[in-house]
């Protein structure tokens, strides 16, 4: 936190001190969500640099290739090509929109069901597609599933972990959207190599594979206790916690409190709670975080790293190669990510990594500057390939153990009950809003703005950094239903909760 003393609630953390097999497996099932978001960010990119998709569905973006001296920033510039990558998030925040309603409605559970079905049927539909339309539906069905699945999963999990662990075992949602993108990646290098004429429709159709892990991790586990408990069904909730705490653990204790805390919220969901004064400091994180985790820029690169890696040089399945290098290296670092946050705190993983991706940002747009330069005509030598490819693996690993799986534990785990669904729904809607015009700007950007668009990236980062360092306060280890303490000891944030009463002690503060 930044300057001074916090607050720091006195509060057991009940029998989620004790970590069981029961929360492992429901965790590493609930988590499985993130396999069909980022198995849909790895494929999108990978696909549209085959030949034989492009000519069925982008002839023109052909032809631009084939061009005697093309700007290798502006081949891929076309709007259809956009569309195809970004209808998906569109509909995804059409999907969150609502989702926070119906998860009150019918539960957590109920939603990922949802959401892989859907996820499922798009899967199907892109793998037949005959012509642009079709493709697109399908898309919109992707798109619907993930809406739905990342607005339910952070919040299972934050509600299912203990709170000592809880960081840990919420990065598995990004740790299984890592696994995704690097499986899409694979897919599409050796599907490109295979079979030059389907092998799009089968990196397509292999989402299906995704979809039934989510399903069937879906259909193993039960509602979170605060969702059965929200509904009435106390005593299904209290059965839920045994599962989760343990046979011998006394959950009277943790499920009394979740009972007053859903008494007192009476759970009005609408998104007009959200903007009570009292509510301000999550509001803007709900807002703040996941924006500046697509201003990094790492969908747009996780989207068109094939593209980008042909637009600086790289030559046929080489630009995929890189790509799966440049997933793998974030896949581990999101694994590394599990062993420190709970050990170090969100703070400092976040400003670190900052600081690791903004250098890496302004190293590659210095290199793509010196090289291919401003009119993007210039070869990129082996040895300037070679560099802007360990630059963004790099990049990737900074984000892999930082705003990564940050920007998806820090907002699933600081809203109160009576606004939590309501708040995770527009934290995801904020972010697939962002990815959606990121999806469908960035290639005109690049185009238009050149290696600068490396700048672009690199100054939200520095934005973001400060933002964190100011006013974000650490959230490690402090139990949901004492985080709203925290606010009340902020520099910044405890002039809009002094309202708030709750039992609390200085501690020193980092």
């Amino acid at each position: 936190m930044a300057g001074g003393t916090f607050i720091n609630a006195v509060s057991p953390d009940f029998g989620g001190a004790k970590m069981t097999a029961q929360v492992i497996i429901t965790c590493i099932m609930a988590a499985s969500g993130g396999l069909i978001f980022g198995y849909d960010i790895g494929v999108s990119g990978g696909v549209t640099t085959m030949e034989p998709f492009l000519e069925k569905f982008f002839p023109k973006v052909l032809r631009r290739m084939a061009a005697a001296r093309p700007d290798r920033y502006c081949v891929y510039d076309s709007q259809a090509l956009t569309s195809f990558t970004s209808s998906l998030y569109i509909a995804g925040l059409a999907a969150s929109l609502v989702a926070g309603r119906i998860t009150i409605a019918v539960g957590r559970r109920a939603l990922m069901l949802s959401g892989g079905a859907l996820f499922l049927a798009g899967a199907a539909i892109n793998a037949g597609a005959v012509d642009l339309e079709m493709l697109i539906i399908g898309r919109i069905l992707l798109g619907l599933g993930v809406g739905m699945a990342n607005q339910a999963t952070p919040i299972y999990l934050s509600e299912t972990a203990p709170a000592r662990w809880r960081g840990a075992l919420t990065t598995g949602f990004q740790i299984c959207l890592s696994v995704g993108v690097f499986a899409a990646n694979l897919i599409n290098y050796f599907t490109a190599r295979a079979h030059r004429l389907w092998g799009w429709r089968l990196a397509l159709g292999l989402a299906a594979g995704p979809a039934a892990v989510f399903l069937g991790g879906a259909a193993a586990i039960s509602d979170s206790p605060t969702s059965l408990a929200a509904r009435g069904r106390v005593e299904p909730a209290r059965a839920a916690l045994r599962r989760i705490r343990g046979p011998a653990a006394d959950v009277d204790a943790e499920l009394d409190d979740i009972l007053s805390r859903v008494d007192d919220s009476n759970q009005r969901t609408s998104f007009g709670r959200l903007l009570e004064r009292r509510y301000r400091p999550q509001l803007v994180m709900a807002v703040a975080i996941p924006f500046f985790q697509q201003m990094t820029g790492i969908n747009v690169i996780a989207f068109y790293a094939p593209m980008l890696f042909q637009a600086v040089g790289f030559k046929g399945t080489s630009a995929l190669l890189g790509s799966l290098i440049l997933t793998a290296i974030n896949l581990v670092s999101a694994f590394l990510s599990t062993f420190v946050v709970d050990r170090h705190g969100r703070r400092v993983l976040f400003i670190q990594g900052g600081i690791q991706m903004f250098l890496c940002q302004i190293g590659v747009a210095c290199l793509l500057g010196a090289t291919v330069g401003r009119d993007g005509g210039a070869e990129l030598p082996r040895g300037g390939a070679v560099a802007v490819l360990l630059l963004m693996c790099v990049y990737a690993a900074g984000f892999g153990w930082s705003w990564g799986p940050l920007s998806w534990v820090v907002p699933g785990e600081i809203f109160p009950v009576e606004i939590r669904s309501t708040g995770q729904a527009l934290a995801v809607a904020v972010n697939l809003a962002v990815s959606f015009a990121q999806a469908q700007a960035f290639l005109a950007m690049m185009c238009w703005m050149k290696y600068l668009v490396f700048v672009f990236y690199a100054t939200w980062i520095a934005v973001m950094t400060l933002f964190v360092a100011l006013l974000l306060p650490e959230t490690k280890g402090v139990p949901l239903e004492s985080m709203e303490a925290l606010w009340r000891g902020h520099w910044f944030w405890k002039r809009f909760s002094v309202a708030l009463g709750s039992t609390t002690e200085k501690v020193s503060g980092p």
